[in-house]
């Protein structure tokens, strides 16, 4: 089985806007790596998360802002031979990208980086209190690095 890197920045933005989750990287205050998976939302080359407003993840953030993204789709169990364990493999795309978190204050610029995560999972308005939106950190991740990925391709295969 092959891997081929993706070069076109539409192809990999079209694997993010797939998912409906994706990996947080983080370093903890020990410098250990720390994964959560998140909601989000893509627009521009920016990526938007939110959290509560508090915890050990914001503190990590807050010590070093550095992350790195990750993002999977299309995941099929594939094989060479049949009977031979070390030709499987899993079939996917993926996107890595990395930036640092900067957090969004204002409350025009929260609601309107909230309607950018809704509206990758629906088509509805919303609207959002006051108390709602302070109660929320809004993550803005500008991305510096993005990069793609298919696993898993026979010999033969074109990506």
């Amino acid at each position: 089985m092959k891997t081929v890197i993706i070069e076109d920045k539409q192809r990999i933005e079209s694997i993010i806007l797939h998912c409906d989750a994706c990996f947080v990287g983080i370093t903890d205050l020990e410098g250990n790596p720390y994964v959560i998976p998140m909601n989000f939302g893509y627009e521009n080359g920016t990526l938007y998360l939110h959290s509560g407003p508090e915890g050990s993840k914001l503190e990590m953030l807050e010590h070093n802002n550095n992350v790195c993204i990750t993002f999977s789709v299309g995941h099929k169990l594939v094989y060479q031979h049949e009977k031979v364990a070390c030709s499987y493999s899993m079939r996917s795309e993926s996107a890595i990208c990395r930036g640092k978190v900067t957090f969004i204050e204002d409350m025009d610029e929260k609601r309107r980086a909230l309607d950018i995560i809704m509206r990758h999972y629906t088509d509805s308005e919303f609207s959002y209190s006051d108390p709602a939106v302070r109660n929320v950190k809004v993550w803005q991740v500008r991305i510096d690095q993005m990069t793609g990925k298919v696993f898993g391709l026979r010999a033969n295969e074109k990506p």
